[in-house]
């Protein structure tokens, strides 16, 4: 033993859950634990935030291209409910999440960007104009404007 953690992360992980098996606490590289243990925090706040944003581009294509409106579109919208879904039951504690204003604006701030890049429109709300929970139904979809 005796990978260090920026040498070969992966086998440093392998030798420090081998010392924790062992009982060998005083030999654990306990500074890049608690790193490594922070960071599958954020991989999962990460996670909630791209499927989000993903749902909320094709909420915002659907409301502003119903010309474009697709079976594959709907596919997408519904995959990401229940992935989001299943992830909030998986990790409860990410389901604060969705009430902090704060944090929603960011996501909608990526939805927004990700619609402009996938459409070449210009024009979406600068806030979002839905619901959380309109937004995790699996019976809603906006309205077009159109």
């Amino acid at each position: 033993m005796g990978t260090t953690y920026e040498s070969d992360v992966v086998a440093w992980a392998d030798e420090q859950a081998q010392l924790v098996r062992a009982g060998r606490f005083e030999l654990l590289d306990l500074e890049h634990i608690a790193e490594e243990i922070e960071d599958v925090g954020k991989s999962e706040q990460r996670e909630l935030a791209s499927r989000m944003a993903v749902l909320m581009t094709h909420l915002l294509k659907w409301q502003f291209q119903p010309e474009r409106q697709s079976a594959s579109w709907q596919r997408t919208i519904k995959e990401q409910r229940k992935s989001l879904g299943f992830h909030i039951k998986q990790v409860p504690s990410l389901k604060s999440k969705l009430g902090d204003s704060d944090w929603l604006d960011a996501i909608w701030s990526d939805a927004v960007t990700m619609a402009i890049n996938e459409t070449g429109m210009g024009e979406f709300p600068e806030l979002c104009p839905w619901l959380i929970e309109d937004i995790l139904s699996n019976d809603w979809l906006p309205t077009s404007l159109h």
